[in-house]
């Protein structure tokens, strides 16, 4: 789907005139474009999960390059952010917590910047192009510097779910700290995995950023009108601290998986201990048992009236001795 915003002047939207109900056509496109005059004023038009045919129309329009393109619309592309000497490209991964599954999902967003114009593309669970221009409209200081205002409002809207996804994960690996070391560590084991999955998937969408974050907080970008390097710094900083997340989880959570498979062979050689104990208390009237069911003739206390209770009472005691050195020995 193609959605024409409108145009930013002096920081102000001037929405579209045209339904918004209606398929912007190739002559819609150009005029937007054209409608550009001042050097700061910019056009939006965004397009969510498009065709192959809207997407090119788009690209003849704003002469978009067709290997950015590619990039754009490729769900395995790396994101990344290559900034130019007039223009801008970047690919951010989109990261959504899903509580109810303890899952991430993933989607994607595209951002080309050029004179006079933003192109945004959205694929899969990417936050809704509303929620972008209502970061523009509270900050119409940020709008009136150009189209790279559209490019502060996406990046900080998905460096700030990168933190929120982190403190999700962050909360979940709490939780299993505790389940370690209860009494099903093999539990704990099987959401260690599961969470390192979507750990993974974090890492995927924050590290290939941190090298282009690092200019970011560093405000070392050209491009970039002064007005705007605090607030991309802020982004930086963000995304810097997610990658520091990523790898402090990594850590954490290789930690606790060997945590857990020590946690859970000590369990294991409890058990065998108390079987290996009970199996030698057994024993004793076991044999004892056993050799007089062989029944011989000549056992002088078959024929003795205390002989039955002293067998009885040497097996008592020799199971209660043996039961006293394996609890105090800790293995019962």
């Amino acid at each position: 789907m193609i959605r024409i915003m409108g145009t930013y002047r002096d920081g102000h939207l001037d929405p579209w005139p045209g339904p918004t109900s209606a398929v912007p056509t190739q002559q819609d496109l150009e005029a937007a474009h054209d409608a550009v005059h001042a050097s700061a004023d910019f056009t939006w038009v965004a397009l969510a999960d498009p065709s192959r045919a809207e997407v090119d129309l788009v690209a003849q329009a704003f002469g978009l390059e067709p290997l950015l393109i590619e990039d754009a619309t490729s769900r395995q592309q790396r994101a990344k952010i290559d900034i130019g000497d007039k223009s801008l490209f970047v690919l951010l991964k989109v990261l959504e917590w899903v509580d109810d599954t303890s899952d991430v999902e993933t989607g994607q967003v595209a951002c080309f910047v050029g004179p006079g114009y933003a192109v945004t593309m959205r694929m899969g669970r990417a936050e809704d192009t509303d929620i972008v221009a209502s970061r523009l409209a509270a900050h119409p200081e940020l709008a009136a510097t150009g189209p790279l205002s559209v490019f502060w409002a996406i990046a900080d809207v998905v460096a700030r779910q990168y933190i929120e996804v982190g403190e999700a994960i962050q909360s979940d690996i709490e939780e299993i700290e505790q389940q370690v070391f209860s009494d099903h560590p093999s539990q704990a084991a099987n959401r260690i995995y599961r969470l390192n999955r979507e750990n993974i998937e974090m890492r995927r969408a924050v590290q290939p950023l941190l090298p282009d974050s690092q200019r970011l907080s560093r405000g070392s970008l050209p491009l970039v009108p002064p007005p705007l390097h605090p607030f991309l710094r802020d982004v930086g900083d963000d995304i810097l601290r997610a990658g520091d997340m990523v790898d402090g989880f990594d850590s954490t959570l290789m930690t606790m998986l060997m945590a857990s498979t020590a946690r859970q062979d000590l369990l294991q050689n409890m058990d065998m201990r108390k079987i290996s104990a009970w199996a030698a208390i057994i024993a004793v009237p076991t044999a004892i048992a056993g050799i007089y069911g062989m029944n011989f003739d000549d056992m002088p206390e078959l024929h003795w009236t205390f002989g039955y209770p002293l067998v009885l009472a040497v097996m008592t005691g020799i199971c209660l001795l043996l039961y006293r050195g394996f609890k105090k020995s800790g293995w019962l």
